[in-house]
């Protein structure tokens, strides 16, 4: 591979890892939620057996989806998918703010028995990789071909991207989430952001998926066009940066706060 092509893919895998970073530090509360009120290890093991079934879940469907990546109207619901979860999860946030905090307090005292509680995790967590490997599929399926060979129905650099993808996101969920989860405690408009990228990734996908040959609304060279590439990345970029320097650090206020000892 050429050095660009190489930059090009890099520059995909670094905002993957970015991007499932904070998705995996919400869903990390989302099964904390789950799992709270079983003993410690317990709670270990169950976290354990949803995170193992995840991980076999994304293998499968990895390799399933990309026998189906280029099945336009596979594309065009993984697009219509992404879309709802972000425009649904910022709404939530949004609009409803504070309301769901008792509904996840209710969760948790409804989560009794080991494994009821690991049944719900193993269903939470194949959510969860839904969507991560929609997004990694958004993210990769418009880069350039490799000289790899195909894996499955697909460039062997793209399986790889995506694989990554799924992978990177499993590994922050069991042993970097608390400091993703920090950094949204401090910095809480950064998940609005983490999901309006989702969004925007999802905006990608249409994009790509209406240039199909199949359909032919837009030219496939706009799809793969560098203008559009740059356009895309210039506003993702701009979204991770409002959601940082627009999101108030809880940290510092909470010392601006604390009296002064003369």
């Amino acid at each position: 591979m050429d050095f660009s092509l190489l930059l090009e893919y890099g520059w995909v895998l670094v905002i993957l890892v970015g991007l499932e970073g904070l998705l995996a530090a919400d869903n990390a509360l989302v099964l904390a939620i789950m799992v709270k009120d079983l003993p410690e290890e317990k709670r270990k093991k169950a976290l354990f057996y949803g995170l193992a079934g995840a991980f076999v879940f994304r293998f499968a469907s990895l390799f399933a989806i990309s026998f189906l990546v280029d099945v336009w109207q596979v594309q065009a619901i993984g697009a219509l998918y992404l879309l709802f979860m972000a425009g649904n999860h910022i709404f939530r946030k949004v609009v409803k703010g504070k309301s769901e905090q008792p509904v996840n307090q209710e969760i948790s005292k409804k989560n009794s028995g080991f494994w009821t509680t690991v049944l719900k995790v193993e269903l939470a967590d194949i959510a969860f990789a839904v969507d991560s490997i929609l997004a990694a599929v958004a993210m990769a399926v418009v880069l350039p071909d490799t000289p790899l060979p195909n894996i499955g129905g697909l460039d062997g650099g793209k399986f790889m991207v995506i694989f990554a993808g799924g992978i990177i996101g499993l590994v922050i969920m069991r042993f970097a989430a608390n400091q993703f989860v920090k950094l949204l405690e401090r910095r809480p408009g950064l998940e609005i952001a983490a999901f309006a990228i989702v969004g925007w990734v999802g905006v990608k996908l249409a994009v790509y998926t209406l240039s199909h040959s199949a359909l032919a609304i837009l030219s496939e060279e706009f799809a793969h066009s560098t203008e559009w590439k740059v356009s895309f990345y210039v506003v993702l970029v701009g979204i991770a940066a409002a959601g940082w320097f627009f999101s108030k650090d809880k940290a510092s206020e909470s010392v601006k706060k604390e009296p002064k000892i003369s």
